[in-house]
């Protein structure tokens, strides 16, 4: 018996074949992504921007030097600018690591007073007129030596520091505070040359805590910051400076160039009363910043007094009333 194919054509002969691919609408629907999570990375980091700045002032509420010896002053530095590091031989080194330092007479005819050495290396007295006129007493070595202690070379930290004890204000010691003597004390640091008829913390490579005042000042010539409360007769003081390997990326202001680590703290009576970053914000009246400040230049402790004033320096550890960790 025969096979007799069913009618007509073949199943699929006529049919009509479907294009490849889905059909337009779902092909639209893989075609249309969802916008791309936004990249991230380009958002700057805010961690490695410099502290807000603080409040600073135009004046001091207790003593303002003239404005022609602000301007004397920025004369003398634009003449004389920072010096390079210096070497420093073995014995140096040793003192300066052993708390052996002598300070040095300003040479301007301001200064009216006297600087006596004490029985200890180390240990120095002062006492000043009442004429006496803005002044800064320097150490003869640096108590941070750039070519010895630079972390960036060393990867060590480095810290610094010092006392000061203030036995007395006005005539006779019997003031009861700077402002009724019209007198003053800073401690600080300054980067060399400095002029020495300006108090610490005034011009470019200098900080200081002024006693009178309270304030804080960084190449500050006009009013500083708050930060303490003044300085009382037979209270120590004492102000160092941390030094430290960066432990950030480069901010976006130093274009690639390494920056320390930079604390700055102040004791009162043996204790951390508090301190600041070296690299906040500026005022931008300031200029210069803090140059000579960064570990690039030696820095030498710093006295600064004006008026009547009776004062004790200590540069040796033993004398210290605060144990700054190393």
């Amino acid at each position: 018996m025969d096979y007799k194919p069913p009618p007509g054509p073949p199943p699929g002969y006529n049919a009509y074949a479907p294009p490849q691919g889905p059909p337009p609408s779902k092909q639209n629907q893989q075609q249309e992504q969802p916008p791309p999570y936004h990249d991230w990375t380009v958002i700057p980091d805010t961690a490695l921007l410099p502290p807000p700045p603080t409040l600073s002032y135009d004046s001091s509420p207790t003593a303002n030097a003239s404005l022609e010896d602000g301007d004397r002053a920025y004369a003398w530095c634009k003449a004389n600018p920072l010096w390079a590091p210096r070497p420093l031989t073995p014995a140096q080194y040793a003192a300066i690591q052993n708390g052996q330092l002598n300070l040095m007479r300003p040479p301007e005819r301001g200064f009216i007073g006297d600087l006596l050495p004490q029985r200890t290396p180390g240990h120095w007295k002062g006492r000043t007129h009442a004429n006496c006129r803005d002044s800064c007493v320097l150490t003869m070595l640096p108590v941070y030596s750039a070519l010895h202690d630079n972390s960036l070379n060393s990867r060590r930290p480095k810290t610094i520091y010092f006392e000061l004890k203030v036995l007395g204000i006005g005539r006779e010691s019997r003031s009861r505070s700077f402002e009724e003597a019209d007198a003053g004390i800073a401690i600080g640091f300054a980067a060399p040359p400095y002029p020495t008829w300006r108090m610490p913390g005034w011009q470019r490579g200098s900080l200081a805590v002024h006693g009178d005042d309270g304030r804080r000042y960084v190449n500050d010539t006009f009013g500083g910051i708050d930060f303490t409360s003044a300085f009382q007769p037979g209270e120590t003081v004492g102000i160092g400076m941390r030094f430290g390997v960066p432990s950030k990326p480069p901010g976006y202001s130093q274009q690639g160039a390494p920056t320390l680590d930079i604390e700055v703290f102040f004791t009162r009576n043996g204790k951390d009363v508090g301190g600041w970053d070296l690299h906040e914000q500026l005022d931008e009246r300031i200029e210069g910043g803090t140059i000579g400040l960064e570990g690039e230049c030696d820095i030498f402790a710093a006295v600064g007094v004006f008026g009547g004033v009776d004062f004790e320096v200590f540069f040796g550890e033993r004398d210290w009333l605060y144990r700054p960790e190393r």
